[in-house]
């Protein structure tokens, strides 16, 4: 039996997903680790697919190749920017994501989740693979699918707006900086000797593992 024959799946947790911010964690023997993404999409109804596209830095990417499965949880507007500041900010393989949120679960394929500070749960059972250059794609069938509360979905425009603390400006810095739109590293030119007019193309945030698409210009 299937494991979307085996648990009840809710499809008013598909109306969560949005453009916004997730964690994505995946499980290999006894150890858990999780990362942020911020792409996830309902693909078909029947049946249920969703789609993930992981960046090939983060270790939970590697599991998922592995494993073949996965757990969202949507993330909600009353998530802490510490939340964002662990999941995004830590890296490697021996990075205990969830030791500091003890408000954790695990569905019926194992993996852990959040059961607070997020709007849905939606497990992930993989069954096709893209490669996109610095991240693959997993287009997976939806095999538990939970509302876990009424608070809205966090989109990273909200995300910007409301959550992350704002970057204090220094009188003296007139130039502008490239920031990463998922965690908020700050490229600093001093520690590459490349001027920010000239992010390499190739630049993988040190933090998150996101790209250069995922920097913004500010002042």
């Amino acid at each position: 039996m299937s494991l979307q024959n085996a648990v009840e799946i809710n499809s008013a947790a598909m109306n969560k997903l949005s453009y916004g911010l997730f964690v994505l964690s995946a499980k290999e023997g006894e150890k858990d680790n999780a990362c942020i993404i911020n792409t996830a999409i309902q693909l078909t109804s029947t049946p249920m697919q969703i789609s993930i596209a992981v960046n090939k830095g983060n270790y939970t990417h590697d599991l998922i190749l592995r494993t073949g499965l996965f757990n969202v949880s949507v993330l909600s507007q009353d998530a802490p920017f510490s939340l964002f500041q662990c999941f995004g900010f830590r890296s490697g393989r021996d990075a205990d994501k969830f030791a500091d949120f003890s408000d954790t679960a695990r569905s019926a394929n194992g993996l852990l989740y959040l059961t607070k500070y997020a709007s849905a749960l939606l497990s992930g059972q993989v069954k096709t693979t893209l490669d996109c250059g610095t991240h693959t794609l997993f287009i997976a069938e939806v095999t538990e699918a939970r509302v876990l509360s009424d608070v809205p979905s966090v989109t990273y425009a909200y995300y910007s707006a409301n959550i992350k603390p704002a970057r204090e400006k220094k009188p003296e810095a007139a130039k502008k900086v490239w920031v990463c739109a998922i965690c908020g590293y700050a490229y600093d030119e001093s520690s590459t000797g490349v001027p920010f007019e000239q992010l390499p193309e190739d630049w993988v945030c040190p933090l998150c593992k996101h790209p250069k698409s995922d920097f913004e210009l500010q002042d």
